[in-house]
């Protein structure tokens, strides 16, 4: 396919060129295989015709034509390894076009105005980015012609025609993008396929991907000791070669980006100016609601089925907030890019599912310990049952410890109550506790000996618990244990983890703070709430209560309950009367 269009792409001259560098490191690796195999025959054929012969040509025959077999075998059998090694696919939900003409239809009229094959399908990914991937190898073969949804042209016969790349949209875009701004951003994504159509470019691409995915087959740790042996050679080799271009690939893939940029100045080129505000925008919220929002309630073994609507609230919250978002709540009233789908629900469900699978590693399907939550129930599925099952497991490490209860609430009725985890913390200690996990310097540094001791318990319980539930079987999942797929693969999970785990102090912080909401929800009549950009809050008489955290974090490294026994006063919490838990 050629590569000039109307008007010079900058890019696609220095593309080939490096597509080419690439291909030259593979010619040469495969000179170096038959080097030994040419001279093989030439001696041999000397021989023959009587113009090598005596002692010295007859030893160089019998070292030289063994050696030739041998490198011969083993240039074969890292061929076959790169040929079959199965390359990394992004993860994302596939878009049939019976269930988005409207969106394949746009793709295809955005094609034919960049002059470019249209991609042979879309697809969709839990985040804020969009690109072309090859689905060309064997093993992501498309269904046959008659059942595949083909953007570029569905009637035409292309067998031997290279497939076109799919176009991968990050899902975030779709709901909160409209659809002028959506065409625009995707123009120089579709603008891509021109060039990665080009045969050099294409073979060149192939050979880096085959030599990715032999590196990763020769690193599994799943091997017998032969095969870790025969691997680790092959595995040094295709290192090698993908050594020698990497750099060629890198710049290759810099013109292909550049000449995609070019050609997509045509359509839509000041509209593109302002969707990029909105990636950022997007990007913003989208982090926001998956750490705040969304991983509580994976945490608690719900997945939150509405991410991408989610989003859409959370970016509406920002703007009415943050003066720098203001304006952008105005777009909403004109046509979301979502309207491109028959069922966006449906696909929004699939998505979010998805966002669990690779953020936190949950399972693929829903079960009993694993089912969705809509928006409406997530404050009293989520939030309300976190904080009761945070405050259940705090008092469990106090009655471990022995902690009696308050003086305060010695009169009250037998439950447990906010009073002694604060008489525990405050009460100046005898002789310091010994904790069963020796806590590190962020669980003791600028906390008193209590706390810290505390937060260990905390830090050893949260393990233990989430050792057991991996030891689980994941029904149909843990018989696929050793498959090639990440996505099959439970140990490779999560893909792509959100936080790092969190400090003693941190979890003892959550903790206590689980409890304060406890009481105040069975003392006060408050009510837990969702914050679209702050996650679980509690609602004390209707309002969103934001000056907790300090009082806690005063409490925890200071030993001084003063300004939280101030705070729960005005408030109106009485921290002697017992709530309910878990």
């Amino acid at each position: 396919m050629s590569m000039s269009g109307a008007g010079s792409e900058q890019g696609a001259p220095g593309a080939r060129a490096r597509a080419l560098a690439v291909l030259r490191v593979r010619s040469r690796a495969l000179a170096v295989a038959l080097l030994p195999a040419a001279a093989a025959v030439i001696l041999v054929a000397g021989g023959s015709a009587g113009h090598m012969t005596g002692p010295g040509w007859d030893v160089a025959r019998r070292i030289v034509t063994p050696l030739a077999v041998l490198v011969l075998l083993l240039a074969a059998g890292v061929a076959l390894v790169v040929a079959r090694a199965r390359p990394a696919v992004t993860p994302t939900v596939p878009i049939a076009e019976e269930s988005a003409p409207d969106l394949y239809r746009m793709v295809r009229d955005l094609a034919d105005r960049l002059g470019v094959p249209a991609p042979s399908a879309i697809a969709l990914t839990p985040d804020c980015d969009s690109w072309l991937e090859d689905r060309t190898h064997p093993a992501h073969a498309p269904p046959p012609p008659e059942e595949h949804d083909d953007v570029a042209h569905a009637g035409r016969p292309s067998r031997r025609a290279p497939a076109a790349p799919v176009l991968v949209i990050g899902s975030p875009f779709l709901w909160w993008m409209r659809v002028a701004e959506l065409r625009a951003l995707l123009a120089p994504v579709v603008a891509g396929t021109g060039p990665a159509g080009h045969p050099d470019i294409a073979a060149a691409r192939r050979f880096v991907r085959g030599l990715d995915a032999a590196v990763a087959v020769t690193s599994a740790p799943d091997r017998g000791p032969v095969s870790r042996a025969v691997l680790a050679g092959v595995g040094r080799v295709a290192r090698l070669l993908l050594h020698g271009s990497r750099l060629h690939a890198a710049e290759m893939e810099r013109g292909v980006a550049a000449a995609a940029a070019e050609r997509a100045k045509t359509v839509d080129y000041g509209l593109r100016i302002v969707a990029q505000e909105q990636v950022g925008l997007a990007y913003a919220g989208w982090d926001r609601l998956l750490t705040r929002v969304a991983l509580p309630a994976w945490r608690m073994g719900r997945w939150p089925a509405r991410l991408n609507a989610g989003v859409v609230s959370a970016l509406t919250e920002l703007s009415r907030r943050d003066r720098l978002a203001e304006g952008f709540a105005s777009r909403l009233g004109e046509r979301p890019a979502c309207d491109l789908l028959e069922e966006p629900g449906a696909v929004d469900e699939a998505t979010s599912l998805l966002a669990a699978r690779l953020f936190h590693g949950g399972p693929a399907e829903t079960g009993p310990d694993w089912s969705p939550v809509h928006w409406g129930d997530y404050p009293e599925e989520v939030v309300d049952r976190k904080w009761r099952t945070d405050a259940a497991r705090l008092h469990r490490i106090l009655d471990a410890l022995r902690v009696p209860p308050a003086d305060e609430a010695a009169r009250a009725p037998d439950g447990p109550t906010l009073a002694r985890v604060l008489a525990h913390l405050t009460t100046p200690p005898g002789p310091a506790p010994v904790p069963a996990v020796v806590p590190d310097e962020d669980d003791l540094g600028g906390g008193t000996a209590r706390s810290a001791a505390l937060a260990a318990r905390l830090t050893a319980e949260l393990a233990r618990e989430e050792a057991a539930a991996a030891a689980v079987p994941a029904g149909p999942q843990g018989a696929a244990a050793s498959d090639p797929d990440p996505l099959r693969d439970d140990r490779a999970l999560p893909l792509f983890p959100l936080q790092p785990p969190r400090t003693g102090r941190e979890l003892l912080a959550d903790h206590i703070t689980a409890m304060i909401c406890c009481a105040a929800m069975d003392t006060v009549g408050a009510v837990p709430g969702l914050d679209w950009l702050d996650g679980p809050t509690l609602l004390v008489g209707g309002a969103r209560t934001t000056d907790l955290p300090p009082q806690v974090l005063t409490l925890i490294e200071e030993g001084d309950p003063s300004d939280l026994r101030n705070w729960l006063t005005r408030q109106g919490i009485r921290p002697e009367k017992p709530v309910r838990l878990a």
